[in-house]
C-alpha cells in the first residue's frame, strides 16, 4: 500500500470559535482512505498549516501508510530547523490521526483495539456553557440546567470579563492584570454556577493563560472561595515555568496546563518539575494519535492524569477518545458542547455523548465517515477536492 495523495480540507463552520474546521485527508492507491484534524486557531495560520499539509505530497507520497512511526519522524524532523513546536507539530498531528485511521481500517478494527485495546467501555467527558447566553441570571441558570439535564457531571467556563482586556483578542495576553471589579464578577459568576450545578458537579476554570503571577494567584484563591473550584487551568502564559511554579505553590486547587505543549519534549519539565495536576494535550496539536499515547504514558509514570483538549471537530475528539480508550490515568475528554448535533452535517453517523460519556463504536479505524458533499459545498480559499465524491 502506498500513499497516493494529501488533501487539506479548509471548511466554513457555523460552529466553533474561528468559524472554520481543518481537516486533512491521506489517500491510497488501494482506494482507503484516512481522515485527521488539526484544531484552528487564527484565520492566517489555519492557511499557513493547510500550506504546509499541501506541500507533504512531495515528502511521503510513495510511502507506506502503515508504517507510522517511521512517517511521524521523516515529518517532525523536516521541520525542526524551522523549530519543533506550533506548526511542525500541527501538521505532524494531522497525518498521524489519518494513519491510524487507515491501518484500522485496513486490519478491521477501532484504533483503540491497535493501541492495546480497551480498559473502559466509554470515555467520561466535562462540557462548556454557551456562554453567548449569559445575558442574566436565569438565564446562566438555565444555561447550566440544560449541561446537568444531559448528564454531564463536570463544567468548564471563563468567567473573567472581557472588557479590562488590553490586548485586541479576547484571549490574548498582554499586561495580565485584571481589576478588583473583574474579580469581583468572576467570583459572582462562579459562586451562582457552583450554587446551581450543587456541590457533586465538578467546577472547571479556564483561565486561557492571560494573568501574570500576582494576578492569576489572587483569582484562583477568589474563586476557591466563591465557586470551591476543581481545577484551574492556565493560570499564566505558557512560555514561563517559572510563573507557573509560582502560581502552583501559592493556590490550593489543582493546576491544569497542556493545551499549547507540544510533543512529548515539552511535557517532560512539568512532570520533573511537577508544576500540573493535570495534563491536557490536544491530540491535534501534541503530535497526534502515537504522542498522545506516549505523553500519557510518561504522565502514568509520574500517577499524573490526562485529559485531552477538545476545541475543535468531530475528528478531535473521537481520536483522543480512542487514545483515552486504553490509557489507565485518565480524567475526562473535553466537549465543546452537551449537545454535538452541530457535527452531525460533517459525519455520516452521530457522536455518542450520551449521559456525560463518549461511547465509541466499533467501526474500523476512527469510526467516523466524512459527508463529502458537506465538505465540497463549504471549501475555502480551494483547500479542498471539489471533484471528491
Amino acid at each position: 500500500m502506498k500513499i497516493t495523495k494529501i488533501v487539506p480540507w479548509l471548511v466554513k463552520a457555523d460552529r466553533g470559535y474561528w468559524g472554520e474546521y481543518l481537516f486533512v485527508e491521506v489517500r491510497t492507491d488501494e482506494g482507503i482512505s484516512g481522515w485527521g484534524e488539526i484544531t484552528t486557531t487564527t484565520k492566517p495560520a489555519n492557511r499557513a498549516v493547510a500550506g504546509i499539509l499541501r506541500q507533504l505530497n512531495d515528502l511521503i507520497v510513495g510511502d507506506d501508510p502503515l508504517r507510522i512511526e517511521q512517517i511521524w519522524h521523516k515529518i517532525f524532523r523536516s521541520f525542526t530547523y524551522m523549530g519543533s513546536r506550533g506548526a511542525a507539530s500541527h501538521v505532524v498531528s494531522g497525518i498521524d490521526i489519518a494513519l491510524w485511521d487507515i491501518a484500522g481500517k485496513v486490519r478491521g478494527v477501532p484504533i483503540y483495539e491497535l493501541l492495546g485495546g480497551a480498559v473502559r467501555d466509554e470515555v467520561l467527558i466535562y462540557t462548556h456553557p454557551d456562554q453567548s447566553k449569559f445575558t442574566s441570571k436565569k438565564d446562566i441558570v438555565a444555561e447550566i440546567e440544560r449541561i446537568l439535564a444531559s448528564g454531564h457531571t463536570a463544567i468548564k467556563f471563563d468567567p473573567f470579563p472581557a472588557y479590562e482586556l488590553r490586548s485586541s483578542e479576547p484571549h490574548g495576553y498582554l499586561q495580565g492584570y485584571l481589576s478588583k471589579k473583574g474579580e469581583r464578577e468572576a467570583a459572582e459568576l462562579t459562586e451562582l454556577i457552583r450554587r446551581t450545578a450543587g456541590p457533586e458537579i465538578e467546577i472547571l476554570i479556564d483561565a486561557h493563560g492571560r494573568f501574570d503571577v500576582p494576578t492569576a494567584v489572587r483569582l484562583c484563591r477568589s474563586l476557591e472561595e466563591a465557586g470551591q473550584i476543581d481545577w484551574f487551568e492556565e493560570p499564566v502564559p505558557v512560555e514561563s515555568y517559572h510563573a507557573l511554579r509560582q502560581v502552583r505553590e501559592r493556590v490550593s486547587t489543582a493546576i491544569s496546563v497542556g493545551e499549547r505543549l507540544h510533543t512529548r519534549w515539552e511535557v517532560v519539565p512539568i512532570l520533573e518539575n511537577e508544576l500540573a495536576d493535570f495534563l491536557m494535550p490536544d491530540v491535534t496539536w501534541t503530535g497526534g494519535i502515537s504522542e498522545l499515547k506516549k505523553i500519557a504514558t510518561l504522565a502514568e509514570a509520574y500517577y499524573v492524569p490526562i485529559s485531552p483538549h477538545d476545541a475543535s471537530g468531530p475528528i478531535n475528539v473521537t481520536a483522543g477518545a480512542h487514545v483515552m480508550m486504553t490509557v489507565p490515568n485518565f480524567y475526562r475528554i473535553e466537549t465543546s458542547d452537551c449537545d454535538l448535533s452541530h457535527y452531525d452535517k460533517l459525519i455520516e453517523t452521530p457522536i455518542d455523548n450520551s449521559a456525560g460519556s463518549i461511547h465509541l463504536t466499533r467501526a474500523p479505524g476512527l469510526g467516523v465517515t466524512m459527508n463529502l458533499d458537506y465538505l465540497v459545498d463549504n471549501i475555502l480559499d480551494g483547500f479542498g477536492d471539489p471533484e471528491a465524491s
